[in-house]
């Protein structure tokens, strides 16, 4: 069976048009006419991508190459005019595209120089005439495999108007092409006239299905491959050592299904076992493992934990989950079952023992019939049905254009802009000796500034109109006005940026006023004798920009508005809404008009229309503490953050009496709960993370991009050296991974968008600020999760000899 085979599904998709199957990202495009007297061979794009995409078309695909600029370039050539003859059928200069068909005889095969070459034929050439499209040598050996077996199941689709999922090895070898000539090498400069094709063809040219015979290449024997489409076999990702699960209580799910295992060198999911039996069962109390077993041999147990990073896709009827070992590996796995029953019973199963294990509660008990297709929705990988589907697709695909453009080179070219080879020479220590590192970030909205904490200091950040950031100040030793030494736990900036109010861990009744323009704190609010002010946010979204003085307040189990204007206590009693019942709350956000989110440690959201009454929404809790909420301006959308996914609701009502209504301003009928959209890594994706970096996934509070009379397109968070952002566009549209990463050297400690852009990131480093533009994010794939960074100039440390303790 084919590496992809088992999860085609995934890879291909079901979405609109213009979505990239796979892509080689780097190479070079020529035409090679061996017999014409056009000359012998031309290059035609120096640098360029191959992609196949899909078309509009049911069972239709393009193999396209789309060219790439060095900086400066494409405006040069506009100057100097384009030949005719470099604009491609479809009217785009910078891209070729081909049906791919059957008619081409696409075929790989690796060059004298070990380079791999895609070639088709010219089919409006002369006899002879091919397209070569010569992969740079960084192109990996799995990943010109993996082009090769996607374009032979495009071929496959076209020619028998079918799923290629119906196809076998033997249906496939049709598209192989194993009888043609070799390929004769391009060169851009002309052959001599005395070459033949078959002399110009290097002796040591080969196509994929010869390298399978080659002595250094790694094989797992156990496995017959014949197909060209295999040939290029690296030693596959071997499943880990199977580990006992304590002694079972109860079985609350028990399934057959298929077992595959995520392959870390070719970016694919490989069948180990067509049988497994799939067991969730109960070890003790509140306590769950899942075991699968196969009939030859115990695969693996592990507790079932929100780690595990459950996804549901009843389309192709798979469950994909993270499995770790004892020493922190992370290995990628899917189950895929036969009909959608079976996967429905086994969800119910999964389902109910992450939520006993987080909320230590009977399932039955405690959640009524009515809160758990909320529940079991948020970890469905599905998007319900909607007449705003087509569009929403139209401007996802219209937004991957853009993104496309916008990508090429753009972080290659700021590294070479920024980057000095001398630099590491010149360098001062950025470290703090007492090891403090960059732990929060507050983004300026009436002043272009960021502001950084760093154990006692604050460091000031001026944003330059072309997007970058310049060290200004840094306030040191923040203390009290009492003169003792602090260092803010939680920071927020206030009356258009002129203020910041701090928290201290060692004074929770109290809240500090920094006066931002003489850079010390002036002002203590004493919040309550007996209540603390745990957390704290802005009275409205834009109420940074305001000379607005109130904001809101709240302990683990009360709300209220905090008015400094008050003598003695700074509570607003009349605006205070406690609980008795423990909430643990941990965090809040507000819509424009003032309406309030608040999350729970349980992992609750409730919807407030105003303070001092009981919430007009409460959303049913997950099991898994939200750590950060954010709201869009108009308070149709709320977005909670848990340490291993986001949680996306729609809180506009769409039937019923309140249709129309928000859920801040009228309750959502019981049976009508919002639709929760959860955003999470596919576990692959987390595999590969894990296997790269060592780390667990761990989301900083997301945000979407903000600003007065600005839409939300965006959603930022980070995972340790990643920064992530999700497009709403590609989320509303349902695509499998509607996300980009940029992948730094250090830990990711906090980020955000710049004030009114949803262009540009501010981004703290342990030791460093950077602002990145978002265009700079990539596509998540092997070589993107990777790619290491090295340190860029452009980024701003403050921790410098020439500090001064001056107001910026």
């Amino acid at each position: 069976m084919f590496a992809l085979k088992s999860l085609s599904g995934y890879l291909f998709g079901n979405t609109g048009s213009k979505q990239t199957v796979v892509e080689i990202s780097q190479g070079q495009l020529y035409i090679v006419r061996p017999q014409s007297p056009k000359g012998y061979s031309e290059l035609i794009f120096k640098d360029s991508a191959a992609i196949i995409r899909k078309t509009g078309q049911d069972f239709q695909y393009q193999l396209v190459i789309q060219r790439a600029y060095e900086e400066g370039e494409a405006e040069l050539l506009d100057e100097e005019g384009r030949e005719e003859e470099d604009i491609d059928a479809s009217g785009d200069k910078d891209e070729k595209t081909f049906l791919l068909d059957q008619e081409l005889h696409f075929r790989i095969e690796r060059n004298a120089d070990g380079e791999f070459v895609l070639a088709w034929n010219d089919l409006f050439g002369d006899s002879g005439d091919l397209f070569e499209f010569v992969c740079d040598k960084s192109t990996r050996p799995e990943t010109a495999t993996t082009f090769q077996l996607v374009a032979a199941q495009c071929q496959y689709e076209r020619k028998y108007r079918k799923s290629h999922q119906a196809a076998t090895e033997e249906d496939l070898q049709e598209f192989a092409f194993l009888n043609e000539p070799a390929i004769p090498a391009a060169s851009p400069l002309p052959s001599p006239i005395s070459q033949t094709p078959a002399a110009i063809a290097s002796p040591t040219s080969r196509s994929l299905a010869n390298l399978r015979d080659e002595p250094n290449m790694a094989r797992d024997s156990s496995k017959k491959v014949s197909a060209p489409l295999r040939a290029i076999e690296q030693t596959p990702t071997k499943a880990p050592a199977f580990r006992k699960a304590p002694d079972s209580r109860e079985v609350l799910a028990k399934e057959q299904a298929e077992l595959h295992l995520f392959d870390f060198q070719s970016g694919t999911f490989i069948l180990q076992d067509e049988d497994v039996q799939a067991l969730v069962i109960e070890t003790s109390n509140w306590n769950y493992w899942l075991q699968i077993t196969g009939g030859k041999q115990q695969w693996l147990s592990q507790q079932v934990l929100q780690d595990i990073n459950p996804v549901f896709n009843f389309e192709y009827q798979s469950f994909i989950f993270n499995h770790y070992t004892e020493d922190g590996s992370a290995y990628s796995w899917l189950l895929k079952f036969e009909d959608r029953e079976t996967i429905e019973r086994f969800q119910g199963g999964l389902m109910q023992a992450l939520w006993e294990h987080a909320n230590e509660t009977k399932w039955a008990k405690a959640v009524k019939d009515n809160d758990r297709d909320y529940v079991l929705d948020a970890f469905n990988d599905l998007v319900l049905e909607d007449p705003r589907d087509d569009e929403r697709e139209r401007e996802a695909a219209e937004e991957d254009e853009e993104d496309e453009d916008d990508f090429e080179d753009a972080e290659e070219r700021r590294e070479e802009a920024n980057y000095d080879e001398d630099e590491d020479g010149d360098e001062t220590d950025d470290h703090d000796k007492d090891g403090n590192v960059n732990s929060q970030l507050a983004v300026g909205a009436s002043v272009d500034r960021s502001f950084v904490v760093r154990g006692d200091k604050i460091g000031v950040f001026k944003h330059t109109p072309d997007n970058q950031l310049q060290y200004s100040t840094t306030i040191n030793q923040v203390k009290t006005p009492g003169g003792k030494t602090f260092s803010p736990k939680k920071v927020m900036l206030h009356q258009q940026d002129h203020n910041m109010i701090l928290q201290s861990a060692d004074n929770p009744h109290s809240l500090f006023r920094m006066d931002l323009e003489v850079g010390k704190v002036v002002d203590e609010w004493k919040i309550h004798d007996d209540i603390p002010a745990d957390i704290f946010a802005p009275s409205s979204k834009f109420a940074q920009n305001t000379g607005e003085e109130t904001f809101l307040g709240l302990s683990k189990n009360a709300l209220f508005r905090v008015d400094p204007r008050l003598s003695g206590n700074k509570l607003v009693e009349s605006e205070l809404k406690q609980y008795t019942s423990k909430n643990d709350f941990s965090a809040a956000a507000t819509t424009e008009k003032g309406y309030i989110a608040v999350a729970s440690n349980k992992g609750e959201i409730r919807m407030f229309d105003r303070l001092g009454i009981n919430a007009k929404t409460a959303l049913p809790a997950l099991g898994d503490p939200i750590i950060g909420i954010d709201t869009s301006a108009d308070g149709r959308w709320i977005l909670a953050t848990t340490r291993t996914y986001l949680l996306l609701i729609d809180a506009l009502q769409k039937d019923g009496k309140n249709e129309g209504k928000l859920g801040f301003e009228k309750s959502f009928a019981k049976d009508s709960k919002p639709q929760p959209r959860r955003l999470g890594l596919t576990p692959s994706h987390v595999a590969q993370f894990q296997h790269e970096t060592h780390a667990p996934l761990s989301f900083t509070p997301a945000h979407f991009n903000t600003g007065e009379g600005k839409d939300e397109t965006t959603i930022i968070t980070a995972t340790g050296p990643f920064i992530i952002t999700w497009s709403l566009k590609k989320i509303l549209a349902g695509r499998k991974d509607p996300y980009s990463i940029k992948r730094y050297a250090e830990e990711v400690k906090a980020d955000n968008f710049r004030y009114g852009s949803d262009k540009n990131i501010v981004v703290a480093l342990p030791n460093e600020v950077d602002m990145v533009a978002r265009r700079a994010l990539q596509r998540p794939t092997r070589e993107s999760i990777m790619a290491t960074p090295r340190r860029s100039k452009g980024r701003a440390s403050y921790l410098r000899s020439e500090i001064v303790n001056s107001p910026y």
